[in-house]
C-alpha cells in the first residue's frame, strides 16, 4: 500500500525521522527542564547547618536544619518555652522575642535569619526568680485571663518601651497592635505598659 502523498502528507519514514530528532532534543535540553546545571544548587532542607545564637545574654552553638523556625529552636531544641506557639503563621503574636531590641515573630524568622542578633526572650527579662518591669506590671494589673498571649504582649511592650521609654497611649495601642488577645483584656494590657514605663523609668 502505496503512503498518501500532498501539501500536509507525511510519509512513514518522515514520520519516523521527527521521531528521532525529537528524542534527541528531549535528551538534549533534559538537563535545562530539570535544573541539571553546574550553576544551580539545591539546598536539602534536612541537611544539618551549624548556627551560633545568641539568647538572653548566652551564646548557643547548635546544629539545625535550614527549615527550622526559631521559635521551634527555642521551644525544642534550646527549651525556652515561655515563647508560645500560637498559630504558626505571625497571626497572633504569642510567639514574639526581641532581635536587636526589635519585636519580631519567632514562627516567622528562621534560625539561621538570626544568627548575629541578639535574641531576648520572656526568660530573659528575668533576673533569677524575679520579674522584670513588664512582667511585673502585668500582674499587677491582671493583663490576662488565659494568659496564652501574655508572653507575646510583655515582650511587644518591652519592645515598644525600649524604643520610646515613656509611650502615649496611642504609641501603646500600637505597639501591641500585633498580638492578639482572645480573652479581650486590652485596657488591662494598656494600664500595664503604662505601669511597665514607670517601673522603668519613664513617666508613663
Amino acid at each position: 500500500m502505496r503512503e498518501k502523498k500532498g501539501p500536509f502528507a507525511v510519509t512513514r519514514r518522515g514520520f519516523l525521522g521527527t521521531l528521532g530528532v525529537g528524542a534527541v532534543a528531549v535528551v538534549a535540553t533534559s538537563g535545562i527542564a530539570t535544573g541539571d546545571t553546574k550553576e544551580t544548587a539545591v539546598i536539602d532542607p534536612r541537611e544539618m547547618t551549624k548556627v551560633k545564637l545568641r539568647i538572653n545574654g548566652k551564646t548557643h552553638r547548635l546544629l539545625v536544619e535550614p527549615r527550622w523556625s526559631l521559635l521551634f529552636v527555642l521551644r525544642e531544641v534550646i527549651g525556652l518555652t515561655a515563647v508560645k506557639e500560637g498559630c504558626g503563621r505571625g497571626e497572633c503574636g504569642a510567639c514574639t522575642v526581641l532581635m536587636d531590641h526589635l519585636p519580631r515573630y519567632a514562627c516567622l524568622t528562621l534560625a539561621v535569619e538570626a544568627e548575629g542578633c541578639e535574641i531576648v526572650t520572656p526568660e530573659g527579662l528575668m533576673e533569677g526568680e524575679k520579674l522584670g518591669p513588664v512582667q511585673q506590671a502585668f500582674l499587677e494589673h491582671d493583663a490576662f485571663q488565659c494568659g496564652y498571649c501574655t508572653s507575646g504582649q510583655v515582650m511587644a511592650v518591652e519592645g515598644l518601651l525600649r524604643v520610646r521609654p515613656d509611650p502615649s497611649m496611642e504609641d501603646i495601642r500600637r505597639g501591641v497592635s500585633g498580638n492578639l488577645c482572645r480573652c479581650g483584656a486590652y485596657p488591662h494590657i494598656f494600664e500595664a505598659a503604662k505601669q511597665a514605663a514607670k517601673l522603668k523609668g519613664g513617666h508613663g
